[in-house]
């Protein structure tokens, strides 16, 4: 799939996804723990009481077959993946609930704050994995210098 000529088409649907996926999180995800508030906080984020965690035994993929497709070419979704942000909704993976993970996801609800919405945020992310990737985009490499180990 050419992915810089579908982004125009994948993006409203890339959007409305993650915001589905947010909500639901928002509605039964746990809260962080007074620690993982302090850590938070350390990596910026200013709302940490609004920040919701579903552990998961694998991320959720799109229903809609581009999207999915479009997910899993660009690495953002995957059997390697074991963290996702949404706003302030974050998956993890059953067994991957470490400091350094937790941080990371932390430094990108960041990000999301800053942007003001996923509708804002998705945009400009988005752009920089179809022309750069996934890992070398200036968001990842934001989230990776503030993982912390404990």
């Amino acid at each position: 799939m050419n992915l810089q000529a579908a982004l125009p088409f994948l993006l409203p649907k890339a959007i409305a996804w993650a915001e589905r996926e947010s909500q639901r999180i928002a509605n039964s995800g746990r809260a962080l723990t007074e620690r993982e508030q302090k850590l938070a906080r350390e990596v910026g984020v200013t709302r940490v009481e609004q920040i919701r965690i579903a552990l998961v035994d694998a991320l959720p993929l799109p229903d809609d077959p581009e999207l999915r497709a479009a997910a899993l070419q660009t690495g953002l979704l995957g059997s390697d993946t074991a963290g996702l942000t949404l706003g302030y909704s974050i998956f993890v993976c059953e067994g991957y609930e470490t400091v350094r993970l937790l941080t990371h996801e932390f430094r990108h609800v960041y990000q999301y704050e800053q942007a003001g919405s996923i509708a804002d945020f998705l945009p400009g992310y988005l752009q920089q994995v179809v022309e750069v990737g996934y890992a070398n985009t200036t968001f990842e490499k934001n989230a990776q210098a503030h993982e912390r180990e404990s």
